[in-house]
C-alpha cells in the first residue's frame, strides 16, 4: 500500500485547503469534504492527504500546528506550511533537500514508485500531490526545456513567407505583317505585278529607343532593297 498520499484530482486538495483557511472546524471528514462538493466519491483521499501532513490527526481532529499555520497571512503562510510539508516527506528531502522542492514531474514519479512500489499511474498521483502541496509553499512546477535548448518558434513567424519582387516584362517584339494579293485569275508573267502592305504593331510599353530601331531596320531592309 501506498505511503504517500495520491488523489486522481490534486486540485481538490488544493481547494480543501484554501476553504480550511477561511475556516477550519475542530474536526474535518469525508462529511466535510462533501460539504464543500469536492472530490465526489474520493473524499478519503482529500482527507489522507490532509492527515499525512498533519493538519488533522488520525480521527480528524485538527491539530495545533495545522490550526496556527493555516490561520497566518498571506506570505506568512507559504513558511509554515512549507516546514509541514518538509517534515511529512522527510525521507524525499533527506535524498534531494531543497532541490525536491521544484524536481520535475517524471523524477518525483520514479521516487514514489520506488518507495512505496506502486504503478506508474499511482506514482503520477503521487508526485501532482506533492507538486500541488510545493505550490502552496511557494514553490513554482519545474518546466522541462526543450532538448536542443532553443526555443520553439512562434505560429506568426512560421507562417510568414518572403514575398518576391515581381519579375520585370520584357519589351514585346513588333510584328511586322507582310500581306499579297490574290486574284481568282492568275496573271501572266507579262503583266504581273507585286504590292506589298506592311503592317507594324508597336508595343505600346515600347521605348522612343525601340521605335527608333523598329523603323531603321525598315528602312535597311526594305525600302531600300
Amino acid at each position: 500500500m501506498a505511503s504517500h498520499p495520491y488523489i486522481s484530482g490534486s486540485g481538490n486538495i488544493t481547494q480543501m485547503i484554501g476553504f480550511l483557511r477561511k475556516n477550519f472546524p475542530a474536526t474535518v471528514t469525508s462529511e466535510t469534504v462533501k460539504k464543500y462538493q469536492l472530490a465526489p466519491n474520493n473524499e478519503s483521499y482529500v482527507i489522507n492527504a490532509l492527515q499525512f501532513i498533519k493538519v488533522i490527526d488520525e480521527e480528524g481532529k485538527r491539530t495545533n500546528a495545522g490550526h496556527d499555520v493555516f490561520v497566518l497571512p498571506d506570505g506568512e503562510f507559504e513558511e509554515g506550511f512549507r516546514r509541514l510539508v518538509k517534515d511529512a516527506y522527510a525521507d524525499l528531502f533527506e535524498l534531494y533537500a531543497d532541490e525536491a522542492w521544484s524536481l520535475p514531474k517524471q523524477k518525483l514519479v520514479g521516487y514514489f514508485r520506488t518507495s512505496d512500489k506502486t504503478s506508474d499511474a499511482i506514482g503520477a498521483r503521487q508526485a501532482s500531490v506533492f507538486q500541488a502541496f510545493a505550490a502552496l509553499a511557494g514553490f513554482e512546477q519545474a518546466q522541462v526545456k526543450p532538448a536542443n535548448g532553443t526555443k520553439a518558434k512562434s505560429a506568426s513567424n512560421a507562417s510568414k513567407q518572403v514575398k518576391s519582387k515581381p519579375a520585370k516584362l520584357k519589351e514585346p517584339a513588333p510584328q511586322v505583317v507582310v500581306t499579297a494579293p490574290t486574284s481568282a485569275h492568275a496573271p501572266s508573267k507579262k503583266d504581273m505585278a507585286l504590292t506589298v502592305r506592311i503592317e507594324i504593331n508597336l508595343p505600346a510599353e515600347g521605348s522612343q529607343e525601340t521605335y527608333d530601331n523598329i523603323f531603321r531596320s525598315i528602312r535597311a531592309n526594305l525600302l531600300n532593297e
